[in-house]
């Protein structure tokens, strides 16, 4: 893939998150409820709120690191791996354009923080 693909790809993968977290933030402050609820209404909002917010967090998230993948794009230091200097292997950065690590480097940051959701690619 070369820069003019990937900066294609980022630009359509920033737009569509965007319009995401959009959608994620809105149904989050719509799920309030009314002002009449049981219980069990109650518990079902209050899950259904939250789980909107998490996954606008991890949207967003992602969101950020293409963001600076597009960074990278312009001071001409995509494709290289932002701890050792490598260069990013091709089917990872065609699988995940944004990543900012080779895989020996994503792998000891995985291993340092256990929490996938958490990862960063």
């Amino acid at each position: 893939m070369n820069n003019g693909q990937a900066k294609r790809i980022l630009l359509e993968k920033q737009q569509q998150l965007r319009e995401q977290v959009a959608r994620l933030e809105n149904e989050a402050r719509e799920s309030i409820g009314a002002e009449v609820e049981d219980p069990i209404d109650m518990v079902t909002s209050t899950e259904a709120k939250a789980g909107a917010f998490e996954a606008s967090t991890r949207e967003r998230q992602t969101l950020k690191e293409v963001g600076d993948a597009l960074l990278r794009l312009d001071d001409g230091t995509y494709g290289k791996c932002v701890d050792c200097g490598r260069s990013i292997e091709a089917a990872r950065l065609e699988a995940v354009p944004w990543t900012r690590y080779c895989l020996a480097d994503q792998e000891k940051h995985d291993r340092e923080q256990p929490n996938p959701e958490g990862a960063t690619f």
